[in-house]
């Protein structure tokens, strides 16, 4: 598997819209109470774990008044539900209704955006919501890797790689940042960038497997036919026999190398939620 995406969890604390003051200025005059606030955590606690009970209970919590918290609980249902077109459209509805009120809020809830496109397969998208979070914050590491994997999906490498470069400018030397930029480098034909990136995070973590991967192509591509199956057994002897990343190492020592054209892989299954 290429490029396995950050499994996004979703953080109810950070978004206490039923009890923000730009809740109550924004829904229709319900005011911000600690009743609301705790109907807000039970929606979203819902949303997460029955997300189609959940639904209708926040479309007759958003009819009686609930204004954004409602809303947003709605379209985190929506998207546990498999829903994620519908809910990347609300999330970027209800960053736009809060105007120019709370920043770093509309950032978490456009990044929040930015994964539901993502998981409904709309990489565009993904990205263009993804730079409006960052236009809001641009010292978010994880942002900055996340619209790296969006233009990732769409075979923009070197986009890629500059948001790679400003997520590790914020977060050095972290080797699964090191591992994404590797790949991105082998994906735009540059073997020698890309083994510099994977021989610095098996410094940093000798047995991390996608880094042995993104070493033994590269190899593989240079001719270092050798180096290339010595790390394709490695993964071998660390990772589960049905996993992807067996299947790719079992593929390298047949000889077969990843096409540098070849979409990447959509990620990891979201289980908990948007992020954030």
């Amino acid at each position: 598997m290429f490029f396995a995406r950050r499994a996004p969890i979703l953080s109810v604390v950070i978004l206490l819209l039923a009890g923000s003051p730009v809740a109550a200025q924004n829904s229709g005059g319900f005011a911000s109470t600690p009743d609301n606030l705790r109907r807000y955590q039970e929606c979203m606690s819902l949303a997460r774990q029955e997300p189609l009970r959940a639904l209708p209970l926040a479309e007759t919590w958003k009819g009686q008044g609930g204004g954004l918290g409602a809303r947003h609980c709605k379209a985190i249902a929506m998207f546990e539900a498999g829903r994620h077109v519908e809910a990347a459209t609300e999330l970027e509805a209800i960053a736009r209704d809060m105007g120019q009120a709370r920043p770093g809020l509309r950032a978490e809830l456009w990044a929040q955006a930015g994964q539901a496109w993502s998981a409904g397969g709309q990489a565009d998208k993904a990205a263009a919501a993804q730079s409006q979070a960052l236009d809001l914050k641009t010292n978010d590491a994880d942002l900055w890797v996340d619209r790296g994997l969006s233009y990732a999906s769409l075979h923009d490498w070197p986009r890629a790689v500059s948001d790679f470069d400003r997520a590790l400018a914020l977060r050095p030397n972290t080797v699964e940042i090191l591992v994404l930029r590797a790949a991105a480098w082998r994906r735009a034909g540059k073997p020698d960038r890309s083994l510099a990136d994977a021989q610095l995070a098996l410094k940093l973590a000798p047995d991390n497997t996608g880094a042995l991967l993104e070493r033994a192509f590269t190899s593989l591509a240079r001719g270092d036919k050798a180096g290339a199956q010595a790390d394709f057994r490695k993964v071998l002897s660390l990772v589960p026999p049905d996993s992807e990343a067996a299947r790719r190492a079992e593929a390298g020592l047949r000889g077969e190398t990843e096409q540098t054209d070849a979409p990447p892989a959509s990620g990891r299954p979201v289980t908990n939620g948007v992020k954030r």
